[in-house]
């Protein structure tokens, strides 16, 4: 719609549904003494009118009788708790966008480039956004997906080693006593079992290669009901036919008897999955229409085969191996496992592999247009609270 053709009933219409939306939430920033949905409101609305640098004092600037202190007491010091807020939002996500066959969970990780040494979590790792390892804070982000649309629906602040051992620096960012050392993995699982917990329905799980990686993430998935659909490197390697295993048969005067299995000699060998590709012919390949996007179908060929998850040299699991191709490039094959039933059909695994991209793009419009790449606070609380106002 052209601005010029916005009447003062349309700004009026806008501000009773902004006035609404942060009243279901507003009883959340309380404290013991006072409430901070004022400065809640103020720092919102500075998302939504801030079009070039988003902090806290371009914010002041753009809405009217805002004050700095009280923007920043809110985001950096004030004890309201976002938890409880995350908790109502996920109850809103699930009413909203909740699909037990099409729904999924998405884990991501994200990095903010941060300079010094003392804002919370920062260390020299990689970073996803810059393409290499550079002093940043990594966050682990778990996203909610139907077929179109998309919400963050929790996060965790991934704390390196070097920090957990630092108990000044810990004390000074104001991190919690419980905190201890968790990978990010770790961090994922505990997210989507507090999901699962609370009732969200979803059809699959969706991981990144990073985690995807990880055989022990993959098998509690499954022992604990969850589908999964996990991206996974190139060099993974598989079995394309169950091999045969034993734990080898003592030899005489060869010190302790053998304990551990393993594929008996002259058996098939483990390959990597981009050997597996090589092997595949053209018919083995189905094109199809993956979503619309602002250029038209996104298109790509697919092919899928069930196979066993090397792990130590030894068949894991039967999973599906998925492969999609881009059309018309010289695009990399992406690769996924998936624990999904043996019947289940090849558009359906395609659809479970693509629909990463919801929380790619969520990660994107909340660094661009709502400033979560540039915060300017240092403290434990400082990273949390704001993110329920991006979610």
């Amino acid at each position: 719609m052209n601005l010029m053709s916005l009447s003062n009933e349309d700004f009026n219409e806008v501000e009773a549904l902004f006035t609404d939306f942060h009243a279901g939430y507003a009883a959340f920033f309380q404290n013991r003494t006072r409430s901070v949905a004022k400065p809640a409101t103020d720092y919102l609305q500075g998302q939504l009118f801030t079009q070039q640098e988003q902090n806290l004092s371009q914010y002041c600037r753009e809405v009217p009788h805002s004050e700095y202190e009280a923007i920043h007491h809110f985001i950096s010091v004030s004890p309201w708790d976002d938890a409880q807020l995350i908790q109502q939002l996920q109850q809103d996500v699930c009413h909203l966008l909740g699909d037990a066959v099409d729904g999924a969970l998405i884990l991501d990780e994200s990095g903010i480039a941060k300079q010094g040494k003392m804002s919370v979590g920062v260390l020299r790792q990689y970073c996803g956004r810059l393409g290499k390892v550079d002093n940043c804070q990594v966050g682990v982000y778990l996203a909610y997906a139907n077929s179109h649309h998309a919400s963050w629906v929790d996060y965790r602040m991934y704390l390196p080693e070097a920090w957990i051992v630092d108990t000044q620096r810990l004390k000074t960012c104001g991190v919690p006593d419980d905190i201890g050392f968790q990978t990010k993995a770790q961090l994922g699982l505990q997210m989507i079992r507090a999901l699962k917990a609370a009732g969200l329905p979803f059809g699959w799980v969706s991981i990144d290669s990073h985690y995807g990686e990880q055989p022990w993430l993959l098998e509690a998935l499954s022992h604990e009901g969850s589908c999964y659909m996990a991206d996974i490197p190139a060099d993974t390697r598989i079995f394309v036919h169950c091999p045969q295993t034993q734990v080898p048969h003592p030899k005489p005067g060869r010190g302790r008897p053998p304990t551990k299995e393993r594929v008996v000699d002259g058996t098939e060998k483990p390959i990597e999955v981009r050997a597996f590709a090589q092997t595949l012919k053209e018919s083995d390949w189905t094109r199809l229409s993956i979503r619309e996007t602002e250029r038209g179908w996104l298109i790509a060929d697919f092919a899928a085969c069930r196979v066993w998850h090397s792990v130590d040299n030894l068949p894991k699991a039967c999973v599906w191996l998925v492969l999609r191709r881009p059309v018309g490039e010289n695009g990399h094959i992406r690769y996924g496992f998936s624990n999904a039933p043996a019947d289940t059909p090849l558009h359906r695994l395609a659809a479970m592999q693509c629909r990463r991209y919801w929380v790619e793009r969520a990660l994107e419009d909340a660094k661009g247009e709502a400033g979560l790449s540039k915060y300017q606070i240092r403290g434990w609380r400082g990273w949390h609270h704001p993110k329920p106002t991006v979610l």
